[in-house]
């Protein structure tokens, strides 16, 4: 497998989270608005993850005993509250003060997570594969949009499942999603997105598709300002989210 799949990370992308690695774990900070992304992220993940396995939700550890890849975990957002519903959590990021704050924090609390600076090309290279594959917010900010998609889907064990979110590329997102969240709200850092790297949900499932897998689930994301909260929503123009299985 090694030189079958080149990198697809992007060095300025890697570079600008790496100024911020810090604020992961600061709800007020740069990284606020994947706290409040974080419920509905992990409620698709478990609900979808469980009715595959043939999982029960009751016993408060659907995920036991099943392999999980997050690919750009960043500080470890995800991957902490899927440690403690079960799973075996490999968490992977490019920039190495992730992956720094990420080990900390997990000590901190006291969760077993094998957390790596590398990237899902040399996973894949390395012929590592995983009950589930994450890529949350992630394909928005690679080189390759094709080449990424198809590391992600070959990480995938037989039967498995791929999750994915981001954002589409339209007038909308670009309004709510650089505009209003960059330079309005402030709910992120100026430069966080880039418009014509955003992708739609019908490129993405076609580069899923060619990896040999099914997506069997969408949902797109959207925020309720009086709640103050996200919620699953069928308006997939912003932020959305995708699940594939294998096999």
């Amino acid at each position: 497998m090694d030189g079958v799949f080149q990198t697809s990370i992007d060095s300025d992308e890697v570079a600008r989270f790496e100024r911020i690695a810090r604020t992961w774990w600061d709800q007020a900070g740069p990284m606020g608005v994947l706290h409040k992304f974080n419920p509905v992220r992990l409620q698709v993940i478990r609900d979808e993850a469980a009715a595959h396995f043939n999982r029960r939700l009751e016993n408060g550890r659907p995920l036991e005993g099943l392999t999980v890849l997050d690919i750009g975990c960043g500080g470890g957002l995800l991957c902490e509250p899927l440690t403690r519903l079960g799973a075996k959590v490999t968490g992977i990021d490019p920039a190495p003060t992730n992956i720094e704050v990420a080990k900390l924090h997990a000590q901190q609390s006291g969760l077993a997570i094998d957390y790596r600076q590398t990237t899902v090309e040399a996973l894949v290279a390395a012929g590592e594969r995983f009950d589930i594959v994450l890529a949350m917010e992630v394909v928005e900010h690679v080189a390759d949009v094709g080449a990424f998609v198809g590391a992600c889907t070959a990480a995938v064990a037989p039967e498995g499942q791929l999750f994915m979110a981001t954002l589409n590329r339209t007038l909308k997102a670009f309004a709510l999603a650089i505009v209003g969240a960059e330079f309005v709200l402030g709910w992120l850092p100026k430069g966080t997105h880039q418009w014509d790297k955003f992708v739609t949900p019908r490129e993405l499932e076609s580069a899923i598709e060619k990896g040999g897998m099914q997506v069997g689930y969408r949902s797109g994301v959207a925020f309720h300002p009086l709640r103050n909260e996200w919620k699953l929503s069928r308006d997939m123009d912003v932020n959305y989210m995708l699940a594939a299985t294998k096999g």
